[in-house]
C-alpha cells in the first residue's frame, strides 16, 4: 500500500487527445507516466486511485524533439505513456479531473 503522492508521482496526467479518445472506445485510458515507471507500478497505481480492475498495460516512449528556442538548440524532454485497458464495466472518467 503507498501513500497517494507516490502513486501520484508514478501516474503524472491523463492524456486527452484524439487517439486517445478513440482508444477509450476499445475501454483504455491513456496517461503520462513517470519515465522510470515500468507495467506493475502502473497497474497497482491504476487500481489504487481509481478503484477499477486492469486488464492490460502497454506502453510507449516518445523522444524528445530537438526544437529552437529564441534562436537556440534545445530539447524537450522524453515522455512516456500508458495504455491502460480496464476489465470490462469499469470506467475511468479522466474530463472532470483528477
Amino acid at each position: 500500500m503507498s501513500t497517494k503522492a507516490e502513486l501520484y508521482d508514478v501516474i503524472r496526467k491523463p492524456i486527452i487527445t484524439e487517439k486517445a479518445t478513440m482508444a477509450s472506445d476499445a475501454n483504455a485510458v491513456v496517461f503520462e507516466v513517470a519515465i522510470d515507471a515500468n507495467k506493475p507500478t502502473i497497474k497497482n497505481a491504476v487500481e489504487e486511485l481509481f478503484g477499477v480492475k486492469v486488464k492490460a498495460v502497454n506502453t510507449t516512449i516518445t523522444k524528445g524533439k530537438v526544437k529552437r528556442f529564441r534562436g537556440q538548440l534545445g530539447t524537450r524532454k522524453n515522455v512516456k505513456k500508458a495504455y491502460v485497458t480496464l476489465m470490462e464495466g469499469n470506467t475511468i472518467d479522466v474530463s472532470t479531473g483528477l
